[in-house]
C-alpha cells in the first residue's frame, strides 16, 4: 500500500488562519468528488471556523479521563476503520492525553500516512524544536509542545499561511481571535507588533531555507551540477591584500542590479597563505561586507581554484569576483597560470569576472626564493653534509668490493634524505651534488678521476641529483606549512584572548594593550596622545620596562586628529603605541596591524562614549530648566494668581459681601493654596527622581493594599471605576506608597478623560514572572508623535488649555515606577483610547 501524503499549512502566529485554510481546503476537495473527513478540529471557539464544519463528516472524538477532568483526542482507531481518502487533523504538534496510543498528534499522523490515507494538517512556527529557543526569547513565553524538525522536513506540501502583523492584531482588537477579556492582554504581550514581524520573518525563512533545500535536493537526486540561476548570487574571493575593497564594492554593485541578489565574501586559507594575508585588512574588509548586507566566509584548501570554485558551487554562485593577480610578469611565465586562469577553466557556467586593480602586477622582477626552515637548521644540514660525506666515504671505501655499488648508491642516497629532513633543499642540493662527485671519484671505473666510462652510470648520477633535490622540496615545503599552521594557530588564539577580554567587560583599550605585551613578551607597552605642544598623555599601559629603554612607536591614528583631545578643548594630538622590549618580526608586525585596528575602533567607541557622556546631563539640565521655568510661569501663577485675588477681594472694607460669596471665596483661596502645595510637592519629587535620590522601600505588596487606598484619595468607588482584578495574581515587589501615587495619578487621568458614561477599566494580570496594571480609558487618546514625550517633566498638549494638560503626573508616575524596578508604557486601546501599562516584578517566596 502507498504512503499517503502529508500536507501542512504553517503558520506564524495563532490567529492567522491556518485551521480555516485548511477546512476550506478540504470543502474544495470535497465539491471535486474525494472523500474527506475532519479527524479533529480546533476552532478556539472562532465563529468563522466553526461554521466551515457545516456540511463536512467530523469522526467523533475519543474522551479520556485523567485526574478527574475529561478530555478529547482524536479517535486514531475510527479514522484508520472509515479509511477516508483524506483526514484534516488540526494542530500537529498537539501532545495527547495520558493513555493515548501515542504521545504526540503527529505520531497518530504517522500512524495514518503509513495506513495510506493523505493528511493535511496545521502548525505555527514556535511549535519547530530547532526554533523553539529564538520564539522564546523574542516573545518571552516557553513553548512546551513541539514537532521534531524532520517530521516537517518530511511533509510532501507546506504552505505558508501569512497574515500581515498589524492585521493580525485588527482581527485580535475585533475580537476573531481571542474573547474580549484576553484581547487587552494578549496584544500587549504575546501579539506585540515587533514580535508579529519577527516570527513572520522567522516563518519566511525557515520556508526560504526549506525551498532551498528541496532544490539542492532535486538537483543532486536529478545528477544537475550546473548553476541554476534562481537568484543571483555573487561570491567575491578575497586574498588578505589592499585590493579586496575594491572587489567586494563591485561585487555589491553586482548583486544589487537583481532583486534580491546576495553577496558572499570568501577568504581560502592555506597553510602557506596564512602568514600572508593581513589580519587586520582581513578584519576590516570582513567588517565592509557586513555594511554591503553580505556575509563572511573562510574555508580551507591546498589548492585555492579548486577551493574557490567549489565554495561557488556549493553555495549555488551565478557570479564569481576575483582581482588581476598581484604578480610579476616573469613571475607568471616562470610558475605558470595563476589563481584567474585555473578559476576561469574550471568554473563552467558560473560567470568569472576579473577586475583591475592598483595593485596588479606589472613589473619586471625575479620571484623571491622562500624557505620554510629556519637558519639555524641549514647550517646544522651543511655541517652534516661536509661531516657526513667524508666519514660515510671512509667506512665504506674500507668494505668495498665489485658488489657493493648498489649499496654504496643507497647509503649516499640515505645520506642526502637525512641531510634533507634537517637542513632543507640547500644543504640537500650540496650534499647531493658532493655525494655525486664522491661516487663517481672513488666507486664509478675509472678511480680517482671525474670522468665517467659508462653513460648508465652518468644517468645515475643525474637521477641521483634529482630524487635528492626532490626529496628535499618536500621536507621543506612540510617545514613551511607546519610554521606557518604554529604561526595561525598563535594568532588565532591571541586575537581570540583579546576579543574573550572585552566580552568578559574589560576595558577594550586596556584589555588590548595587556594583551599585546603578553603575547609578543614584550617588557611594556603603552599607548600614548601626543599633543601638539609635545607633551604625552598616557591613555593605556601595561608592564614595567623603564621609560629610558628605546621604544618602537606604531601609529594607531595617522594623519587623524585625535577626538580626545578635542573633547578636552586641548590641542590636536596624534595617538601612538609604543613598545618596549624586543625587535618585532615580520609576521609579528602583520598580527600587530590586527590589533592596531581594532585599538582605533576601541578608542573611537570610548571617546564617542565619554563626549556623550558629558554632552548627556547638560542637555538633560537645559531641557528641565526651560521645562521648569515655562512650569513656574503657568502652573504656579494660575492658582497664585487666584488665591491672592480671593483674599484681596476679602480685605476690602468697601465691599459688602454675603455670607456665600465669602464661603465661596475662601473655598477658593484654600483651593488655590492647596493646589500651589501640590504643585511644589510634585516639583520636589521631580527634582529627587532626577537626581536620582528617590527613596524606595521595596516589600511585597497586595494590590487590595494599594488599589483601594488609591480609590478613597480620588473620592470615587468601583462605581466609577471598573475593577477587572485576577484572583491568581501574586503579590508584587513594590513601595506600596509610591505606587498608590502612581495609581492615584493614572486613574485620575483616565477619570478625566473618559466620556460621559464610559467607566475607566483598572485591570491586573501576570505574564512571565511580571505583574501588570492596565488604567485602560475611552477618551481622545495621545498621538502618536507625541509618545515619546509623553512622560518628560511639565510636558502639555496644550499651553492655553488647562484641562488638556500632563504637566509632572506622568513624569513622576514613570519615575517612581523605574525606582520600583518596573516600567510604564503607553499602548492604543483597542477601539479607541489609551492604555497605561505599569509593570512590575512578581514577590517571590522568599522575599
Amino acid at each position: 500500500m502507498p504512503r499517503g501524503r502529508l500536507r501542512v499549512m504553517l503558520g506564524a502566529a495563532p490567529g492567522v488562519g491556518k485551521t480555516f485554510a485548511m477546512l476550506e481546503e478540504g470543502e474544495r476537495l470535497r465539491g471535486l468528488g474525494t472523500d474527506v473527513v475532519v479527524a479533529v478540529v480546533e476552532t478556539h471557539g472562532r465563529a468563522a471556523t466553526a461554521a466551515l464544519l457545516d456540511g463536512q463528516e467530523v469522526v467523533p472524538r475519543r474522551l479520556v479521563e485523567h485526574r478527574g477532568v475529561t478530555l478529547s483526542e482524536l479517535d486514531l482507531d475510527a479514522v484508520l476503520a472509515r479509511h477516508p481518502q483524506v483526514a484534516l487533523v488540526d494542530e500537529l504538534a498537539h501532545t495527547n492525553a495520558p493513555g493515548s496510543d501515542h504521545d504526540k498528534r503527529w505520531q497518530d499522523v504517522e500512524t495514518l500516512l503509513d495506513a495510506g490515507i493523505d493528511v493535511i494538517s496545521t502548525v505555527n512556527i514556535q511549535h519547530i524544536e530547532s526554533l523553539n529557543d529564538v520564539v522564546e526569547q523574542i516573545t518571552g513565553v516557553p513553548q512546551r509542545e513541539t514537532i521534531p524538525d524532520a517530521v516537517l522536513r518530511r511533509a510532501d506540501r507546506i504552505e505558508l499561511v501569512d497574515l500581515a502583523p498589524q492585521a493580525l492584531r485588527d482581527r485580535l482588537a475585533e475580537g476573531v481571535v481571542y474573547p474580549a477579556a484576553r484581547v487587552d492582554a494578549a496584544l500587549s504581550n504575546y501579539f506585540r507588533l515587533g514580535n508579529l514581524t519577527a516570527l513572520r520573518e522567522l516563518a519566511l525563512l525557515w520556508l526560504a531555507d526549506e525551498v532551498d533545500s528541496a532544490l539542492q535536493q532535486y538537483r543532486a537526486e536529478h545528477g544537475i551540477a550546473g548553476t541554476w540561476e534562481a537568484r543571483e548570487r555573487v561570491v567575491v574571493a578575497l586574498t588578505g591584500g589592499p585590493e579586496g575593497e575594491t572587489l567586494l564594492r563591485r561585487g555589491a554593485r553586482i548583486a544589487a542590479r537583481s532583486s534580491g541578489g546576495e553577496l558572499l565574501a570568501v577568504h581560502v586559507s592555506s597553510q602557506d597563505g596564512l602568514r600572508e594575508a593581513a589580519p587586520g585588512v582581513l578584519a576590516n574588509q570582513r567588517a565592509l561586507v557586513e555594511q554591503l548586507g553580505g556575509s563572511y566566509h573562510q574555508v580551507v584548501g591546498d589548492d585555492i581554484p579548486r577551493a574557490l570554485v567549489e565554495f561557488a558551487r556549493g553555495e549555488s554562485a551565478t557570479q564569481l569576483v576575483i582581482g588581476v593577480s598581484r604578480r610579476s610578469r616573469l613571475s607568471a611565465l616562470l610558475t605558470g597560470p595563476g589563481i584567474g586562469a585555473t578559476v576561469i577553466r574550471e568554473s563552467g557556467d558560473i560567470d568569472v569576472h576579473i577586475v583591475s586593480h592598483a595593485r596588479a602586477g606589472g613589473r619586471f622582477s625575479l620571484p623571491r626564493p622562500r624557505g620554510g626552515l629556519t637558519v639555524r637548521r641549514r647550517v646544522y644540514g651543511f655541517l652534516l653534509a661536509l661531516i657526513g660525506g667524508p666519514l660515510l666515504t671512509l667506512l665504506l671505501t674500507s668494505v668495498r668490493s665489485g658488489e657493493s655499488m648498489t649499496a654504496d648508491v643507497l647509503s649516499y642516497q640515505l645520506l642526502v634524505v637525512v641531510v634533507a629532513l634537517v637542513g632543507g633543499i640547500w644543504p640537500a642540493l650540496f650534499a647531493a651534488l658532493l655525494s655525486g662527485l664522491t661516487l663517481d671519484f672513488f666507486f664509478v671505473d675509472p678511480l680517482y678521476t671525474i670522468t665517467v666510462g659508462e653513460p648508465l652510470h652518468l644517468l645515475a648520477l643525474i637521477l641521483f641529483v634529482i630524487i635528492a633535490a626532490l626529496v628535499s622540496l618536500v621536507v621543506d615545503q612540510a617545514a613551511r606549512r607546519s610554521r606557518a599552521a604554529l604561526r595561525a594557530a598563535a594568532e588565532a588564539e591571541l586575537l581570540a584572548t583579546v576579543a574573550g577580554g572585552v566580552i568578559r567587560g574589560e576595558d577594550a583599550v586596556q584589555a588590548l594593550v595587556t594583551r599585546t605585551r603578553e603575547a609578543f613578551g614584550l617588557g611594556g607597552v603603552r599607548l600614548v596622545l601626543h599633543g601638539a605642544d609635545g607633551a604625552d598623555e598616557v591613555l593605556a599601559s601595561d608592564g614595567d620596562a623603564p621609560l629610558s629603554e628605546p621604544a618602537q612607536r606604531l601609529p594607531v591614528r595617522t594623519g587623524q586628529e585625535s577626538r580626545a583631545g578635542e573633547a578636552r578643548g586641548g590641542p590636536e594630538g596624534r595617538v601612538f603605541l609604543e613598545l618596549r622590549g624586543r625587535d618585532l618580526e615580520a609576521g609579528d608586525r602583520r598580527l600587530l596591524s590586527a590589533i592596531v585596528a581594532q585599538l582605533e575602533a576601541a578608542l573611537e567607541h570610548r571617546e564617542l562614549t565619554a563626549a556623550a557622556a558629558e554632552l548627556a546631563p547638560l542637555a538633560e539640565a537645559d531641557r528641565v530648566r526651560t521645562a521648569l521655568l515655562a512650569a513656574v510661569g503657568h502652573d504656579l501663577r494660575r492658582p497664585l494668581a487666584a488665591a491672592t485675588a480671593a483674599v484681596t477681594t476679602l480685605r476690602q472694607s468697601d465691599l459688602t459681601l454675603s455670607d456665600e460669596d465669602r464661603e465661596a471665596l475662601l473655598e477658593t483661596a484654600e483651593d488655590s493654596l492647596q493646589g500651589l502645595a501640590g504643585l511644589v510637592t510634585d516639583l520636589l519629587d521631580a527634582s529627587r527622581v532626577q537626581a536620582g535620590v528617590l527613596a524606595v522601600s521595596l516589600a511585597p505588596t497586595e494590590l487590595d493594599d494599594v488599589i483601594l487606598p488609591a480609590l478613597d484619595e480620588l473620592g470615587v468607588g468601583p462605581g466609577d471605576v471598573e475593577l477587572d482584578l485576577s484572583p491568581d495574581v501574586p503579590p508584587l515587589l513594590a513601595d506600596g506608597v509610591l505606587l498608590q501615587r502612581v495609581l492615584v495619578n493614572l486613574l485620575g487621568n483616565a477619570l478625566r478623560y473618559s466620556p460621559e458614561g464610559a467607566r475607566p477599566v483598572l485591570a491586573a494580570s501576570e505574564f512571565a514572572g511580571t505583574v501588570q496594571l492596565r488604567v485602560v480609558d475611552r477618551g481622545p487618546g495621545i498621538p502618536a508623535e507625541r509618545r515619546e514625550a509623553v512622560f518628560a517633566p511639565f510636558q502639555r498638549l496644550s499651553d492655553t488649555d488647562n484641562d488638556s494638560g500632563i504637566g509632572l503626573g506622568l513624569a513622576l508616575s514613570k519615575g517612581f515606577v523605574e525606582g520600583m524596578g518596573g516600567t510604564l508604557d503607553v499602548e492604543d486601546t483597542p477601539g479607541g483610547g489609551l492604555t497605561m501599562v505599569v509593570s512590575l516584578p512578581a514577590a517571590k517566596g522568599d522575599e
